[in-house]
Parts: C-alpha cells; structure tokens; sequence
C-alpha cells in the first residue's frame, strides 16, 4: 500500500500532486549523440520529465516523491524547511504576499505511513502547514490540508473557513476512508469554533480528536495516546508571540500614510496668509512627528508592554502609551508653540496609537470576537472625535497666531 514511487525531479503539490503556475519555461534545445553520450550542441540535458508533471502546473520543492494507495499516489513532504520556505516565512512575517502563501488542499504525508498511520489536519496557509511539517520529523503520518484561503488555523475557524463543511468535503474528495483504516481524524484546537465533531461523525463517519494548540506539541501528544496535557490546551501570548505581530502591522501603513501626509502637510500650510508654504514645512513636520509617535507607540510599544499596561481594553492601553508619546513631542517641540497646538499634537498620537493598538486584540486568546466587536464600536467614535479636535486645534492656532 505505501510503495514509495521513485522520481528524478521535485513532486508535485495537491491532491493529485499539483499547484497552479501561470507561467511557461522556454528550454534551449539541446542535441546529444547518443551512440557517444556526447553534447554536440549547448548544455547536458536535465533530467526527465516526472510522471506527475501536468502542462501549466508546477513542480513543488517540498515534495520528495510519491506514496501508492488505494485512492491514488499521494504527496510526501519533506520535514525540514529549505532557504525558499525560510524566505518566504520571512517575507509573510512582514507583510508581504501574506494572502496568496498558500498550498494546494487535499492530502500529504511525512515518513511512510500506512493505512493504521494519524491523520492530521491543518490550513493550507503555507507557513501552517511548513510549521507542522517541520514538527514531524521521524513520524509517519497523513496531513489533511484544508482550503482555507491561505488564512491560518485559529483565524480560517473564526471566518468559518476551518469549517465542518470544509473538513467533511476534504475527506470526502481524498477518499480519506480507502487510504486509512481508523476513523479518526486529529484537529488542532484553534479550531474548535469553527469545527462541530459530532457533525463531522454524522456526516463523514471520521471522529474528531482535538490535538494541541502548538505544533511544537504535537508528536508528544500522540507518543501519549493522543493526550494532552494541560499546557499543550493553553494560549499563551508571550513577547517573542507579541513581537512577530509588529511587522506585519507596520506593513499596512504605507498606503495611509501617503493620504496622511498629504494631509498634515496642507492642513498644517493654512493660517492666517490663507496657505504658507514655510508653515506647510515646520508645522507639518511637528505634526509629522506627532504621528509617527502614536505608531510607534501603538504597534510597538503596546504589544511589547502589553502585560504591564494598565487597564483590560487593547484600545485603552494604546490611548495611555499615546499620551506618553504625545507629551514627548510636546517636549521636543515646546519652544513657540501655543496650548492649543500641543493638545492637538497629543491627540493625534493617542489617536493613532489607540487604533493601531487595538488592531492586535484579535490576535491575542484575552477577547472573544464579540469582545473585539463591542470594543470597536465603543473605540473607535472617541478615536475619530480625538482626531477631529486635534485638526480643529491645530488649524485653528494657525489663525489664532
């Protein structure tokens, strides 16, 4: 049944081994004297074609060669991470291609698995599955990748993308049931709000086991009897967890940023003269200041100092780590400037710092989505309002000047 089936090239990724490519390689034809084994024209020929390549479809590096069973050859992956997935974890770390890191769905496996090995299912966002890959080594195993839209496990659940139906269908079209002979299928437990176990008994005849929340834990749980222990079931948030985020936050703040300082700048050139280009510059580059204090102190320093911020609210600690930031512009700039110009400066960094703040509480196991919902709706007007007072206060003492 796990007959390993030999290639000379790379695997294929996806159910039958594929992933989709949009593009064509143009090859150099090359001509060998066979009687001679000599080149006569250009470089050695590459190897052959493997059995599994399809026209318009590409080659996958983490694929080392195929596995015979009942429903078709099945994908084996490799369990060690390359400098191209390395790079790539990279690259989604900040921001970048974050929603198109993804794998074909359908079924992979580690080691040589039979028909009595674990199936154990995860997202096809690709730095989900290279994590749990990268946890099986020596383990034979089956991987169910759902499709998930490239989104991670705990997120994919919370958009029901993780879902009942999804992992219903996935068994379904792998003929999970002619590869394996147990019923069982491990699910991580970041997915337990999207996933119903006994719907998917009721509808697939698989039954659920919830696996542990890290991957990190995974081969121990099932060296256990496929038990947990109470830490494998816990959250946890901790700095280095909190430090991964910021990036990834930043990255989403170029785009903004050039209306935003459009807009400092215009805002900040009228006064009195109706526009002047000189107050455009040394007024503008104080609320410019003022700005890049409430993001740094909003999607750096909060998540850093998460823990010993005062007060339960995302949106709270961030306006408190803006009020610090704020004041200390205030401070860098506090020759010449009138009242109202230093509360418009403070604002904008609580404002901004509040809402970049905030931005992390979905990330985080202390709210529930309708936590993060009431939240918004109560942050977000005062957020707004702090922004249109420091705009009237700022121009406003342009005027007053």
């Amino acid at each position: 049944m796990t007959k390993s089936l030999p290639t000379k090239n790379r695997g294929l990724a996806g159910n039958d081994g594929c992933c989709l490519n949009g593009k064509e390689t143009g090859l150099q034809p090359t001509f060998v004297n066979s009687s001679q084994n000599e080149v006569c024209c250009g470089s050695p020929p590459g190897p052959e074609s493997n059995s599994f390549e399809r026209a318009g479809y590409q080659l996958r590096h983490f694929v080392e060669d195929f596995i015979d069973t009942p429903a078709g050859a099945v994908p084996r992956v490799k369990t060690q991470l390359d400098p191209s997935d390395i790079l790539g974890t990279v690259l989604v770390r900040l921001g970048l291609n974050r929603d198109q890191y993804k794998i074909a769905p359908g079924l992979y496996c580690v080691g040589l698995p039979g028909e009595d090995s674990p199936v154990l299912v995860t997202a096809n966002y690709k730095l989900s599955f290279d994590t749990l890959r990268r946890e099986l080594n020596a383990v034979d195993a089956w991987i169910l990748v759902l499709d998930t839209r490239a989104i991670n496990v705990w997120c994919a659940a919370g958009k029901e993308l993780f879902s009942t139906a999804e992992v219903v269908r996935r068994v379904e079209q792998t003929a999970l049931d002619r590869v394996v002979r147990h019923k069982q299928l491990i699910l991580p437990q970041l997915a337990a709000t999207g996933v119903s176990a006994h719907q998917v008994k009721k509808a697939s005849g698989f039954s659920v086991r919830w696996g542990p929340i890290r991957a990190s834990d995974v081969k121990q749980f099932m060296a256990d009897g496929m038990q947990a222990e109470k830490a494998m079931r816990r959250v946890t948030f901790s700095l280095t967890e909190r430090i991964v985020l910021i990036p990834v936050e930043l990255s989403h703040l170029p785009k903004p940023t050039l209306w935003v300082l459009l807009a400092i700048f215009l805002l900040s050139g009228i006064g009195g003269h109706i526009f002047s280009l000189a107050d455009a510059w040394s007024r503008g580059l104080m609320v410019l200041v003022a700005y890049g204090g409430g993001i740094f102190s909003g999607a750096v320093a909060a998540p850093i100092l998460l823990p010993w911020i005062p007060g339960r609210s995302f949106a709270l600690k961030g306006a408190l780590t803006g009020i610090l930031a704020g004041l200390a512009v205030v401070s860098v700039f506090r020759a010449g400037l009138h009242w109202p110009e230093a509360m418009a400066l403070v604002l904008i960094s609580v404002g901004v710092s509040s809402y970049l703040s905030m931005n992390f509480t979905g990330s985080t196991p202390f709210t529930s989505p309708s936590g993060v919902e009431k939240e918004m709706r109560k942050a977000i007007p005062l957020q707004l309002a702090a922004i249109l007072v420091a705009v009237v206060g700022w121009v406003g003492a342009a005027f007053a000047g």
